[in-house]
């Protein structure tokens, strides 16, 4: 009998979702191995070009280097990008192209089980990448104190939050040509998430509207927690993501529900 409880993130049959996706690539390491080298570019080119070219910026109460300004917020887009090509691109060819869920659901395994399994997998691929990306800001000095270890657990929050959304819309693809809606939205979220410069340079009318945006909040947590400016009001951006995450996960079990059990 169908249950609707909420989805519970630990099931211990989603894990064999994460196992088929693991053997999968398993066969496709360059393709894993290719997501080391973005952050490594990202941060070079910052270092060498724009760097020398913007100045020192104000941020918690201190100036910073462009670099070390910019390195958390690419983080925060690196993580987003990360799990949302996975949720959304790849599920969407498991889910309507070569329709692999129908065959796991003639397993033990339900909808839940599959929803967990793929989030389970992009943030086991986001954690990596986040790992990489944090280890080349400290080898070239873009890292603002020893606190930049704790972007680690936040750029896997981030990743969550990104999965479990990227999951949900996917559900509401319609064809490949819906992806353009996808790019509709990640480009100005990655442009207007004070990514390369403060918030308090927009207008009033936007900087209201760019707050409230997940990877502002991401950007603004991880890049806090670089400088070691600590601050009451992380906890309320960690409180966000965590209840997207929950959102995200809610949504997508459910559409999952609909979709595959008629």
């Amino acid at each position: 009998m169908l249950t609707r409880t909420p989805p519970r993130f630990g099931s211990r049959r989603a894990v064999h979702v994460f196992e088929r996706n693991f053997t999968v690539y398993r066969s496709q390491w360059i393709m894993l191995l290719s997501g080391f080298f973005e952050p490594l570019f990202y941060l070079l080119s910052i270092g060498i070009g724009l760097n020398r070219l913007v100045g020192p910026l104000p941020e918690g109460g201190h100036l910073v280097s462009y670099a070390a300004f910019v390195a958390p917020g690419m983080l925060a887009t690196s993580a987003m990008n990360g799990a949302m090509i996975d949720t959304i691109f790849n599920t969407f060819f498991r889910l309507k192209i070569s329709h692999s869920y129908d065959s796991i659901l003639a397993t033990p395994l339900d909808v839940t089980d599959i929803a967990l399994g793929e989030v389970w997998w992009a943030l086991a691929r986001a954690s990596a990448y986040a790992a990489s990306f944090i280890l080349c800001m400290a080898l070239l000095g873009d890292a603002g104190s020893v606190w930049v270890i704790l972007c680690w657990p936040a750029a896997i929050l981030t990743g969550l939050a990104f999965s479990a959304v990227g999951l949900a819309a996917c559900t509401y693809v319609r064809s490949w040509q819906d992806f353009d809606l996808v790019v509709l939205v990640q480009l100005p979220l990655f442009l207007f998430s004070a990514t390369f410069f403060p918030i308090s340079l927009y207008p009033h009318w936007l900087g209201a509207i760019v707050a409230i945006s997940p990877l502002y909040q991401s950007a603004a947590l991880l890049r806090g927690l670089s400088l070691g400016a600590f601050h009451w009001v992380m906890l309320g951006r960690v409180a966000y993501l965590v209840a997207l995450s929950l959102l995200g996960l809610r949504i997508a079990a459910n559409r999952f529900r609909r979709i595959l059990i008629p």
